[in-house]
């Protein structure tokens, strides 16, 4: 009876460990397909940010010829974007910053040119 009971205990580690085998194929699998993926959104990050850069360049490039001060549009921007954010924020409260769009703010800067 003794034999018996080994048998079923080494059968029981056998198929635990195919049991794990199996995990650890499955894991590495995982693991592989996950590099590619962070590979391609790396490439993907770095042909965007080229890209960025270069529209950057343009439009620097073209609102200096219209004598356009880029800063200033920018600055005035990211306040319009903190002010709506604020604004969001709070939503009981009513705010300017509720009545302005951005229509509103590229019409200033058109105007001021």
């Amino acid at each position: 009876m003794g034999l018996g009971g080994t048998a079923k205990k080494l059968q029981k580690v056998t198929d635990m460990a195919e049991d794990v085998y199996t995990r650890l194929n499955d894991l590495r699998d995982q693991v592989v397909e996950m590099r590619e993926t962070t590979q391609e959104t790396s490439d993907r990050v770095d042909r965007l940010e080229k890209e960025t850069a270069e529209m950057r360049a343009l439009l620097e490039a073209l609102a200096e010829r219209e004598d356009i001060d880029v800063e200033r549009v920018t600055a005035d921007a990211h306040i319009s974007e903190a002010e709506r954010s604020t604004a969001a924020d709070a939503p009981g409260e009513a705010s300017e910053a509720d009545d302005t769009s951005e229509s509103d703010t590229v019409e200033e800067t058109e105007s001021d040119i």
